[in-house]
Parts: C-alpha cells; sequence; structure tokens
C-alpha cells in the first residue's frame, strides 16, 4: 500500500470500528442508564431498539444516496451526525433526547458504513490489496461487537455509561480533521434518479422486520407486537419487488440480485452474523447464569473471541487467494460448526471456561474467514455504478443478522427452558446447549448450500472452483 493508501484505510477502518461498537457497548449498561435517566424497565430495550431500527432499516437507501451525492459527501455527514448525536447522548437526563441521540447513531450507522465500503473498494484496485483491506475491515467490524460489550462493562463501572457515548466524540472530530485530505470523492459516472417509491416501501419494510424481530425478543414470537409488524414487512417488501420490476432507475436491480456471487455472499453474510453474535447472547447466559460471572467478568472472556476474529481478518485474504472465496466461506463455515457444536458439552463446572475460550478463539477465526470472503464476493465484480447498491446490500445483510439471531435464539432457548422449572443451573444449561446446537447446525447447513450451490461466485480474481 502506499502511504495516502495507508492514511486512507486508517480513516475508513476507525469509523467502520466505531460504529460496530455501538451495536453492543450499552447492552451492559442498560440497567445503569435506566435508574439514570428514568426508563422503565419494559421499555429499557428501545434504547437498542431505536438504534437498529434506522441502523438497517435505513442502510439500504443511505449506500444509494451515496452513488446520487457522493459517497465522501455522505461518509463525512454520517461522521457529523455521530459526533453530535453521540454528545446529546451523553448529556442526556431524559428519555427522550436519549431515545433521539440513538435515532441519530443509527442514522449515522447506515450512512457512513455503506459508503465508508464504497470508499474502500474506490481506494482498493481488484486482487490481493483490496483483500486484505477488506480482511481488516471485517476483522475490525466482527471485533467491534464483541469489543463493545467489553468497553461498556469497563466504562460503566469504573467512569459512568455517559462515556460509551462521549467515547463518539473524538473519533469522529479525528476522522472529520484527517479524512478530507486522504479521502477522495467517489460516484458513478452517470447521475441516475432515486428511486422514491423503492426507497419508501424497502425502509418501511426493513424497520418493520428489524421490529418485529425486536418483540419476538421481548414478547415472543406469537404475540401480536411480533406478527403484525412482521406481516407488514411480508407486504411492504412483496410491493417493493413490485415496484422494482416497473421502475425505470430501481433502487435495486433485480438482475444484480439475482447473480449468484450477489445472492448466495449476502446469504452467508446474513448467516455469519447472525450466528457468531447470537453465541455471544447465549455464552452470556452461560457465563453470568450457569458460572455465576459478573456482567465485567463475562464481557471480559470474550477477549480471546476478539482476537479470534482480528486473527481471522488477518488470514481471510491469504485463505481466499489459496481456495477461492467459495472454498474459504464454505470451509469457514465448516470449521465454525464444529467449534459451536463443542460448547455443547459445558458444563457447570468452573473449568469448562477452558472450553469456552478454546472454541470461540477458534469459532471466531473461521467467522471471520467467512465474513472477509462474503464482504470480497459480493462487492467485487460489479461496474462503478452498482458499487454503492452492493456496499448498501453488503451492510444491511451485516446489520440484519445481528439483529435476527438474537431473538431466534433467544426464542430457542425460551421455548426449551419453559418444558423445566428452572430452579437451578441445569435447566438453563439444557436450554442453553439446545439453541448452541441449533446454531452450529446454520453453520453446517450454510457449508454445505455454498460448497453445492455457489459454483464459480464472480467475486474475486483470485477464485477457483
Amino acid at each position: 500500500m502506499t502511504p495516502h493508501q495507508r492514511v486512507a484505510l486508517l480513516v475508513l477502518l476507525t469509523a467502520g470500528f466505531t460504529l460496530a461498537v455501538d451495536f453492543s457497548i450499552l447492552n451492559v449498561a442498560l440497567p445503569a442508564i435506566g435508574a439514570d435517566v428514568g426508563f422503565a424497565l419494559e421499555n429499557l430495550q428501545w434504547i437498542a431498539t431505536a438504534f437498529s431500527l434506522c441502523a438497517a432499516g435505513l442502510t439500504l437507501l443511505s449506500g444509494r444516496v451515496a452513488d446520487v451525492l457522493g459517497r465522501r459527501r455522505v461518509f463525512f455527514s454520517g461522521m457529523i451526525l455521530l459526533g453530535a448525536a453521540s454528545l446529546a447522548g451523553g448529556l442526556a437526563t431524559g428519555p427522550a433526547l436519549l431515545l433521539v441521540a440513538r435515532v441519530g447513531q443509527g442514522i449515522a450507522t447506515a450512512m457512513v458504513i455503506p459508503s465508508a465500503l464504497a470508499l474502500l473498494l474506490a481506494a482498493f484496485d481488484e486482487g490481493p490489496l483490496r483483500e486484505k483491506a477488506l480482511g481488516l475491515n471485517g476483522a475490525l467490524m466482527a471485533a467491534g461487537f464483541t469489543t463493545g460489550a467489553v468497553l461498556g462493562g469497563l466504562l460503566t463501572d469504573l467512569l459512568s455509561w455517559r462515556w460509551a457515548f462521549f467515547l463518539n466524540v473524538p473519533v469522529a472530530l479525528a476522522v472529520l480533521a484527517i479524512g478530507p485530505a486522504v479521502l477522495r470523492e467517489s460516484r458513478p459516472a452517470e447521475r441516475r434518479k432515486l428511486d422514491v417509491p423503492g426507497a419508501i416501501t424497502v425502509t418501511l419494510g426493513l424497520s418493520a422486520l428489524v421490529f418485529g424481530l425486536s418483540q419476538a425478543a421481548e414478547e415472543g414470537w406469537a404475540a401480536p407486537s411480533t406478527l403484525l409488524p412482521l406481516a407488514g414487512a411480508l407486504v411492504l417488501l412483496a410491493s417493493f419487488i413490485l415496484v422494482e420490476r416497473r421502475a425505470a432507475a430501481p433502487l435495486v436491480p433485480l438482475q444484480t440480485v439475482r447473480r449468484p456471487a450477489i445472492a448466495w455472499g449476502n446469504l452467508a453474510g446474513l448467516i455469519a452474523f447472525a450466528t457468531e453474535t447470537s453465541l455471544v447472547f447465549l455464552l452470556t447466559l452461560y457465563l453470568q447464569r450457569v458460572l455465576g460471572y459478573s456482567a465485567l467478568g463475562a464481557g471480559l472472556s470474550f477477549a480471546v473471541l476478539g482476537l479470534g476474529t482480528v486473527l481471522g481478518g488477518l488470514v481471510g485474504p491469504r485463505v481466499i487467494g489459496r481456495v477461492g472465496t467459495r472454498w474459504a466461506m464454505a470451509g469457514g463455515f465448516l470449521v465454525q460448526a464444529a467449534a459451536t457444536a463443542a460448547l455443547v458439552l459445558l458444563r457447570p463446572d468452573p473449568l469448562s471456561i477452558v472450553l469456552l475460550l478454546v472454541a470461540t478463539f477458534i469459532g471466531g477465526v473461521a467467522n471471520l474467514v467467512v465474513i472477509v470472503g462474503f464482504t470480497v464476493t459480493s462487492t467485487s465484480g460489479l461496474p462503478a455504478e452498482e458499487q454503492g447498491l452492493a456496499t448498501g446490500l453488503a451492510t444491511m445483510s451485516q446489520q440484519i443478522g445481528i439483529t435476527l439471531g438474537i431473538p431466534i435464539m433467544s426464542a430457542i432457548f425460551t421455548a426449551r427452558l419453559s418444558v423445566d422449572v428452572p430452579t437451578g443451573p441445569e435447566p438453563i444449561l439444557a436450554s442453553l446447549s439446545t439453541a448452541v446446537a441449533v446454531n452450529a447446525v446454520l453453520c453446517l447447513m450454510m457449508a454445505v448450500l455454498l460448497a453445492v450451490v455457489l459454483r464459480r461466485p464472480a467475486a474475486s480474481a483470485h477464485d477457483a472452483t
């Protein structure tokens, strides 16, 4: 890499990592936040839901807006919004301002992540350097979720939950100070009109989907507050497909989505993020409710997983260079499935922490190999005018995966737990084992699908079948 590319990559990775941390940094601090700003216990989930609704619901639209207005412009606008929203959140003394701040952070995430990925692709031509950059990006994005849990516990215990907001302010200022000198504007040569009907239906559809999934985790899958938004999401997303078929300049050209590399690559990314982030949720329950760890201790236990994700991001491009994206993703899912399946052997014995640390490290490495393969597969081999769409789809898959995995695994855990009377650690452990086994099966099924169906993803010049 040239010095200019290194600084540009550092700016983009810093922004992406910071926003990935925001997905989980407040989870441990929710009880403290509720006590300080006056949130009722039953409403605490809105602190996370307000963020997820905007981050996932607006990401595809933001990627397309970046194509029209310029990715550099949207990136810096998002960083300004992130800094302002984070400052407001740290200063909030009531629920209203805190929710507005979380909405602002979610919108900023939807603006920054796809535009940052598009700027990264513009800075590196297809080949080993781009794959290395994407590997680092994937490693830090995945590690950010784990780091958020650790950092949230540390800040809440040692300082205050408000620093989970304030931390973003100097990061945003640094990116805004350095970025303009190293990031060049990137947009398609031909400016296309924005598909407004498509933008409205897909944004409302994705928002309804995320809201329904969030309600499933709180109220259960059979609750009207879950079923109604999920049904609405189905109707809206079906309407979106009909709109796109008739649009002169569609938000999502259906011929692009039909490409095997795009379709299967994004499905792989969604499953990769859903399985790993939900596994963190399940193991948090194990550490706290079976082994009796504190919230901070449980968070620190995932530092080994964070190291595994960083290592996976570094070795992912090398694996892709040797075997191609298809076999890198299939092999990564296979190893992740084996590592996850080993966690079924967890017991109430404190020595089980050794198995947890080893399995999560190996699974973290494998998961990141998949994520690097997914990013390369779903963003390469496309014309310039479709880069914003591709990065928007990739970002949407990531964020829907994070939102989708936890309520599904939580529902499996709760359904199994209701069979037994939870008077001790054994029923909790049995429920966790069931959910972990389902998690492993999902990884195994995805490995088989990729090996069989994804014959030749046009994702990398180094791909081999």
